[in-house]
């Protein structure tokens, strides 16, 4: 059984028992948290919503909150003596996807 959910303005594939980053979510580490935006839940009979399927939810278990690797933001004008550089870490959020209620 698998669901499709938005979350941080992306939507992610899902499967019980699997990891995933996401946006960053205001939610400290051991906590559960639902996600009520399901958009399809697949299987043996899938459901479709239009734009979310009603009562569906997901649930997970917060491992961690971090930061990806740092980005290098470059930016340059040739012959104008014109250089910045600055770099970016985004945050995310690991969650072990435990229950897909649908």
């Amino acid at each position: 059984m698998y669901a499709i959910i938005e979350t941080g303005g992306k939507q992610v594939k899902v499967e019980e028992g699997q990891a995933i980053y996401i946006e960053k979510l205001n939610v400290g580490a051991g906590e559960t948290v639902t996600f009520d935006k399901v958009l399809m839940v697949g299987g043996e009979n899938v459901k479709v919503g239009s734009p979310t399927v009603e009562g569906a939810t997901v649930t997970g278990k917060v491992e961690k909150q971090g930061r990806a690797k740092k980005i290098i933001v470059f930016k340059y004008k040739s012959k104008k003596n014109y250089k910045r550089k600055q770099g970016h870490r985004q945050p995310y959020t690991k969650v072990i996807i435990e229950r897909i209620n649908g």
